[in-house]
């Protein structure tokens, strides 16, 4: 496991946790893909928890001058995902992530880090 080092990244996963989102994780797609150079995945236990981590995350975000180039899911509550361009945002009601599982298919055993176990 390595450790994040991406300062907006890292920003992210805080504003995520700060509102207690569960199993947050960083993978790392640089070179393997060009939607991004990082995904960060994390689930909610509701979808008015899901919601209401995308609008903490946002405003923290457009706190720090980031703002999103787009985002889809918001009105629905199971997937939220957020672009910040290099660095996508998937925020899930935890039974839509079991399902589709993100975060193990770009896994390669050594680019995804739990975020709060580095």
């Amino acid at each position: 496991m390595q450790n994040i080092t991406n300062e907006t990244v890292l920003n992210i996963c805080k504003a995520l946790s700060d509102k207690s989102a569960l199993d947050i994780k960083v993978v790392e797609v640089a070179g393997m893909s060009d939607i991004a150079d990082y995904l960060v995945v994390c689930s909610g236990k509701s979808a008015p928890q899901v919601k209401a981590l995308f609008d903490h995350l946002e405003g923290t975000m457009e706190k720090l001058g980031k703002f999103a180039i787009r985002h889809e899911g918001a009105s629905e509550g199971r997937w939220i995902c957020v672009d910040y361009g290099d660095i996508i945002v998937h925020i899930f009601h935890k039974e839509t992530r079991d399902v589709y599982a993100l975060d193990t298919l770009w896994n390669n055993g050594n680019n995804v880090t739990t975020y709060g176990e580095e």
